[in-house]
């Protein structure tokens, strides 16, 4: 086991002292079988227990996921929800007035958006934002000379130090959302009954809302679960550059000091919230679109 040898060779100790000081560290017998050791772990996560963090043996996975997904999700829901609303409406507008300014503009900032690494985004914000203008804290979820609670100081807090994090996937997020609104639109824009619509002289606005956007916002419901997925995925890089105590952070962590259980126990987790984010995407588009059942 590399475990075992580091730890000799750092400690000067003989490779048996060494196994037997892991064995009772990790509460694991390195002479069993590989496959006795994996029933093990597969029982253990039946019972929801993800193991025990290598570097701290008095914290569990499991504390550290519940100490990190409150702020991942806190900030994903939010970014994802105005990313949503504000990207869909672009889309629309531009699918709709296709010779407009806003046409070009939302194509060039998708291609820049999606060319730039999300943390070169944040530490740009970081810069202008937080240490030249110092209109918003560089690190932390919350002032922590404050009582955490309900109550408005606390939450205000807590809304300061989540709005970087929160602009910056939102900049991530908005060009990608609206160019593909705009490709669902086009298509629904060719439909005999937004011909019809537009031959019976009804008013812009209602044509846009009830029968456009309505009909082409329904793949996007499904885009949710993939934009929930890019998100996790780029938590840890942004997390960590604002000092935010999510799941991002907590994963870049057990990076370095080579937690392997802490990190095994974040990436299942990781998984298994983007399945259920898929999941539950495909349910509501199974609810918001009557073309589509689902078999019992």
């Amino acid at each position: 086991m590399v475990q075992a040898q580091q730890m000799a060779q750092q400690l000067g100790i003989s490779l048996p002292e060494a196994y037997r000081r892991i064995q009772l560290l990790y509460h694991i017998n390195p002479n069993e079988p590989l496959y006795k050791q994996f029933l093990s772990y597969v029982q253990g996560l039946l019972h929801g227990n993800l193991g025990t963090s290598m570097v701290n043996q008095q914290v569990t996975v499991n504390q550290v996921i519940a100490a990190g997904v409150p702020w991942t999700l806190f900030v994903a829901s939010i970014a994802l929800l105005t990313s949503f609303v504000i990207g869909n409406w672009i889309g629309v507008r531009m699918a709709w007035k296709r010779n407009s300014w806003l046409d070009p503009l939302m194509t060039v900032f998708n291609v820049i958006s999606h060319a730039v690494p999300s943390f070169i985004i944040a530490l740009l914000l970081l810069e202008f934002f937080a240490l030249d203008l110092q209109w918003f804290p560089f690190n932390g979820a919350y002032d922590t000379s404050l009582t955490p609670g309900f109550n408005w100081p606390f939450i205000g807090s807590v809304l300061r130090h989540a709005f970087l994090p929160i602009l910056t996937y939102v900049l991530v997020l908005i060009g990608g959302q609206a160019m593909s609104m705009k490709s669902t639109s086009l298509a629904v824009m060719n439909e005999d009954y937004v011909t019809a619509a537009i031959a019976r002289g009804l008013r812009e606005r209602t044509i846009v809302k009830d029968y456009i956007r309505r009909i082409a916002i329904l793949p996007q419901v499904t885009g949710l679960a993939l934009a929930f997925g890019g998100i996790l995925g780029a938590s840890s890089l942004v997390e960590t550059l604002f000092s935010y105590p999510g799941i991002g952070q907590y994963l870049v962590q057990a990076t370095n000091n080579r937690d392997y259980t802490e990190l095994q126990g974040l990436f299942l987790f990781q998984s298994f919230c983007l399945i259920v984010a898929n999941l539950i995407a495909n349910i509501l588009y199974a609810k918001l679109d009557p073309r589509v059942r689902i078999e019992e």
